[in-house]
């Protein structure tokens, strides 16, 4: 199946360049798979509409660090990180499945707070829990989730529809996940120095809350449904605004124009940024973890757009393939590179 010759480091491939290596060996077959790798969920045909099934995984250590990350609050993100995937397909999540690893370290009061977590998402977001995995680790935890949905046929939206002209949109503010990282890290920090020492964190919770108990935006959604606008693509934001545009370019075979000033950034970011030297704007490039939608819309739509709440319009597609820009207040333009989250790079 595979032809290499060398001992090669994934590390050189990176995790996108890894999966375009495996998925090249693999051929749809089934004549009802009309999307298979290569989206945030895989779309099945059903006849009347199609299914969409997407899996996340979270790994201690990778993912999350149980120094600072309450029980709860992972079970919660477990799910909601995998239902992102069904919403940036522009449909709606029935069922989920959850396989959890677990070293010995875990009790069973440990367990039952993370699938209290669990059940506390599914209720939030009306899904059923239908099944799973339970198997002991070496080290450590991770955890697993399947989530399937549907969506009716003319509304699905994948990253390969963006056409010339095309308006690009996110939901929500960018960059507050990244920042509630930085400040739980540094806490981590100051802890291990002196285990005496209180958390500052006081003033920051809208920035923790991001990062902990991050919200996937079914209210976009629907907001968009019912004023009869269909995306011509979108991507949730897990890896950075950066990284999502680079991939609704590729699979668009377009290129993109966006303007600094137009990126939503919380105030609260901006300040916090400041704390660690950073710019507010490179945080929403790049940092990742917001899971807000990136989509596109006709030019012939603005008007309904423009008028919606929690969005703003941040660019437009352009002819130029592969050429994604982002243009500063002067009207000059760089070219963007993806810096955001890549599993098997150093980051």
């Amino acid at each position: 199946m595979f032809d290499n010759t060398e001992h090669t480091n994934i590390s050189k491939l990176g995790e996108f360049g890894l999966i375009d290596h495996i998925s090249k060996s693999f051929e749809v077959k089934n004549p009802k798979v009309i999307k298979g790798i290569g989206d945030d969920a895989a779309v099945i045909d059903l006849g009347d509409s199609f299914m969409l099934v997407s899996t996340d995984m979270l790994t201690e250590g990778v993912h999350f660090d149980m120094v600072y990350t309450p029980l709860k609050h992972l079970g919660y993100k477990a799910v909601t990180v995998n239902l992102s995937d069904i919403y940036a397909m522009n449909g709606n999540p029935a069922y989920i499945t959850v396989s959890i690893a677990l070293s010995s370290k875990f009790t069973l009061e440990a367990v039952e707070e993370i699938y209290e977590g669990i059940k506390l998402a599914c209720e939030n977001y009306k899904v059923d829990l239908v099944g799973g995995d339970t198997v002991s680790s070496n080290l450590g935890m991770t955890i697993s989730v399947t989530a399937v949905g549907y969506v009716d046929k003319k509304s699905v939206a994948y990253r390969s529809g963006a056409k010339e002209f095309d308006l690009i949109c996110v939901s929500g503010d960018l960059g507050a996940a990244y920042l509630g990282l930085q400040l739980l890290e540094r806490e981590k920090a100051l802890f291990k120095e002196n285990p005496n020492l209180q958390p500052d964190l006081q003033g920051y919770d809208y920035l923790l809350e991001r990062q902990l108990k991050p919200e996937p935006r079914k209210d976009i959604v629907r907001l968009l449904h019912d004023n009869g606008v269909v995306p011509t693509s979108m991507i949730d934001i897990s890896d950075g605004l950066s990284s999502e545009l680079l991939h609704i370019c590729k699979e668009s075979n377009v290129g993109c124009d966006i303007y600094i000033e137009k990126i939503p950034v919380d105030h609260l970011t901006t300040t916090a940024a400041e704390l660690f030297n950073i710019d507010g704007t490179t945080c929403a490039l790049n940092g990742g973890e917001d899971y807000e939608l990136l989509f596109t819309v006709k030019q012939s739509d603005f008007e309904i757009v423009k008028k919606l709440k929690g969005i703003s319009i941040i660019g437009h597609i352009t002819g130029d393939k592969m050429n994604a820009r982002l243009i500063n207040q002067a009207n000059e333009a760089t070219s963007i590179t993806a810096f955001g989250w890549d599993a098997f790079k150093a980051n």
